[in-house]
């Protein structure tokens, strides 16, 4: 897991073929004039998502302790203050359920063994070995995922 801010993207881009131009996008567009959706920056390998809601508890978030085989994530918040639940998949011990290879995903019942914040500007990038409960707030957060494929 790597967390920063925009403003020190670049420091970054040499860690994976796609993330120059991941971060190329989020540089070129107008993250507050985003709009809520689905969209393709590169056809399948990479992906981006766009969301604007209130927060969840971190009760509600942690039900759905993630992680994915098949996709990195660039987080990226746009505007509110987020937390983020964290804890390694290799000290993770109780897998509910089987991974779901159409979406990507996998969830563990263990709790996070830290959370961290994250608020406007500010990215993490979440790796397959980073079991992950986003999206914890009291207020409206806007965020930007794009999904990378590995």
């Amino acid at each position: 897991m790597i967390l920063d801010s925009l403003a020190s993207a670049s420091k970054y881009t040499s860690l994976h073929p796609l993330f120059e131009k991941a971060f190329a996008y989020i540089a070129s567009v107008d993250l507050n004039a985003l709009e809520v959706g689905k969209f393709d920056i590169d056809g399948a390998a990479l992906r981006g998502i766009v969301s604007d809601k209130k927060g969840t508890t971190a009760e509600e978030s942690t039900a759905k302790f993630e992680c994915h085989n098949a996709h990195i994530d660039i987080q990226v918040c746009i505007r509110g203050k987020e937390t983020i639940g964290w804890k390694p998949r290799s000290t993770c011990q109780e897998q509910k359920g089987e991974y779901n290879p159409d979406k990507d995903v996998l969830f563990y019942n263990d709790a996070p063994d830290m959370f961290f914040g994250l608020t406007d500007n500010q990215f993490v990038i979440i790796y397959p070995e980073d079991v992950h409960a986003p999206m914890i707030g009291d207020d409206t957060i806007k965020k930007l995922v794009i999904k990378v494929r590995i």
